[in-house]
């Protein structure tokens, strides 16, 4: 994925399972034990590779590191990221939580792709997910406007990508969407090219984009330039006009709310999996009805479809199952 400024001032071009951490305000190295700092890679005592895990209650903590191929459970919702086909490394990553609240379960699902034009993609996408997932947890254990809260999220993840720039000077940049998903709404966040779309379950074959792409194709599509299937096919397509990162006011992320209008799923993904299929109907009639009862291995099928098309980018995907099931063994 390359990027270009945003329209204003200007133009130009972008572990494997989850282990049980110790919680997210004292994250342990899961092989020595040893405490590690929250943005660390690796461990100093004995250097294992970091990357963020979660548990399904919810806490957030690091385990070994293994993002060439991710698999993320919790039940409520699943994930899975891989390298793809063509990429060296994967440059996309996810962070996942569940919870619970006084009005039933919640969960947060967060997808950064870094933009391979700029310097440590890997790592600026992995701290967006990292930065984001720990504020919107915050914020929906603690009752806050989740809309608000997103925007801190992003917030959050550009400081965080920001930290990273190097001697060279030169700043990372990565996309963001996240979504909360908290009784009968779901609260979307969202800058650049990543997507989150609605999945229906009745009738099969339906379903809607909830998310508009900050990139030069949308433009053009939006300018009645090119047809939308012309400009997704164009040199231009992939490069995004905001993203976060130092040269980007997180202020200006999308936020907008959406009620499910009945049984289905949310997913959210990185553009090596719509740029295949980016129609939503189409994309529910291969994730559905496994994705209602199986997100994990719907995910797995909508990789594996990305991978036979050619995994020209590293895929990400999430799958949230809606209504969203109270946990078992779960009281009030």
């Amino acid at each position: 994925m390359t990027a270009s400024p945003p329209p204003d001032p200007g133009s130009g071009s972008r572990p494997t399972s989850p282990v049980s951490p110790s919680g997210p305000d004292d994250p342990r190295c899961p092989a020595c034990g040893e405490p590690v700092a929250v943005t660390a890679d690796h461990c100093e005592s004995c250097g294992t590779g970091l990357a963020p895990v979660v548990a399904s209650d919810g806490s957030h903590g690091d385990g070994p590191s293994g993002r060439d191929h991710e698999e993320l459970n919790l039940g409520l919702v699943a994930a899975i990221s891989d390298r793809g086909v063509r990429h060296d490394r994967n440059e996309d990553a996810v962070a996942l939580a569940t919870t619970m609240t006084a009005d039933g379960p919640a969960v947060i699902a967060v997808v950064s792709d870094g933009v391979s034009t700029s310097d440590q993609p890997d790592q600026a996408s992995l701290m967006t997910v990292r930065a984001a997932v720990r504020e919107l947890l915050a914020a929906v254990r603690s009752g806050s406007d989740l809309a608000e809260a997103s925007v801190r999220a992003a917030g959050l993840a550009r400081e965080a990508v920001v930290a990273l720039t190097g001697p060279s000077g030169e700043p990372p940049a990565a996309t963001l969407v996240s979504a909360v998903v908290t009784g009968d709404t779901v609260t979307l966040c969202w800058l650049g090219d990543s997507r989150a779309y609605w999945l229906d379950a009745e009738p099969r074959g339906s379903g809607r984009q909830l998310t508009r792409d900050d990139s030069l194709a949308d433009e053009l599509v939006e300018r009645g330039l090119l047809p939308e299937s012309e400009a997704l096919t164009a040199p231009e397509a992939h490069v995004v006009t905001r993203w976060i990162g130092a040269d980007t006011d997180p202020s200006t992320a999308h936020v907008t709310g959406f009620t499910p209008p009945g049984r289905g799923v949310l997913m959210i993904c990185s553009d090596g999996l719509w740029n295949y299929e980016p129609d939503a109907g189409k994309l529910a009639a291969l994730a559905l009805p496994g994705a209602l009862t199986d997100p994990p291995a719907a995910a797995a099928g909508l990789v594996g479809f990305a991978l036979d098309a050619g995994g020209m980018d590293n895929i990400t995907v999430a799958l949230v199952p809606y209504p969203l099931a109270r946990p078992e063994g779960r009281g009030e």
